[in-house]
């Protein structure tokens, strides 16, 4: 018998995938990863080339998917984001490109895209200022269908992304810029419908996750010594860019849910203030009204 022959007849190997994922999530709890068993199943269905809804069809893997499979939660064990494991993170209904360098959107901005989203009239004019990935900025595009949507990011890394994101939405200008330069867009001061900034709102010292400390760029995290250094400067320039009776969304940490509503209070441009929670009852972000 020949070598090919030979070759042909040997049974394929395979791997019974349930036990495979079970201890991948064992070794991600005992790394600290916050959700073992969602993050294992997840790195099987890419690898396998599926949606995590039909692994339970699948029942084994090839050699190569497995020694695959091992080394990406090897990596994940090390606390590297899931999302840059993955190429892509989930934000709404879209897949964004992620990597090294840009801020992974969290699914809390979901609730700030939202609202948004159902105030954004047709044909209306859309801000998002710190765009990163271009999260807001795209799902306002996708489901909303403005007529116009600006991305504002300052980031040369981010921007990357946010361009090669905004590819199939040609609705969305991306504008490089620094948001607090009350100079920014100055030929739209007094014509925006909706303006929403996902700012970086942490207070500086304060303990992150490593996959925020060592992955996430500090510049889209940090937000000075009371976390609100970029906040103050961003309540200026939307009163300054919306119209009458334009709205205002702007998330913040958890730590400020008092702070961010004085703030728009205390401008005295704004009404209708309104305090926002997220799906675990933590302050997410803060709404108001241009008068």
């Amino acid at each position: 018998m020949d070598s090919d022959s030979e070759h042909t007849s040997r049974p394929l190997v395979r791997i019974r995938l349930s036990p495979i994922v079970a201890a991948a999530a064992d070794e991600l709890a005992e790394a600290g990863v916050a959700s073992p068993r969602v993050d294992a199943e997840l790195i099987a269905a890419h690898v396998l080339e599926v949606s995590r809804g039909r692994l339970a069809l699948i029942e084994s893997l090839r050699p190569d998917q497995l020694r695959r499979f091992t080394a990406l939660v090897g990596e994940r064990a090390r606390r590297i984001p899931l999302q840059h494991l993955l190429g892509t993170a989930a934000f709404r209904h879209l897949e964004l490109a992620v990597g090294d360098g840009v801020f992974v959107p969290r699914p809390e901005t979901e609730l700030l895209a939202g609202w948004g989203i159902e105030r954004t009239p047709p044909g209306g004019v859309v801000v998002d200022l710190c765009s990163g990935t271009g999260a807001i900025a795209l799902s306002v595009a996708d489901e909303s269908k403005a007529a116009r949507v600006i991305a504002v990011e300052r980031s040369p890394v981010a921007l990357d992304y946010l361009r090669r994101n905004a590819i199939p939405f040609p609705s969305v200008e991306v504008v490089e810029g620094d948001v607090t330069d009350p100079a920014l867009l100055t030929a739209e001061h007094g014509v925006v419908d909706v303006l929403l900034c996902n700012p970086p709102y942490v207070p500086d010292g304060t303990e992150v996750p490593p996959e925020v400390a060592d992955h996430d760029p500090a510049e889209a995290v940090f937000g000075g010594a009371d976390g609100l250094e970029v906040i103050r400067p961003v309540i200026a320039l939307a009163a300054a860019l919306l119209k009458s009776g334009g709205f205002v969304g702007i998330e913040h940490d958890d730590v400020h849910g008092d702070a961010v509503p004085s703030l728009l209070r205390a401008d005295g441009r704004f009404g209708e203030v309104t305090a926002h929670q997220d799906l675990t009852g933590r302050p997410r972000f803060a709404t108001a009204r241009r008068t």
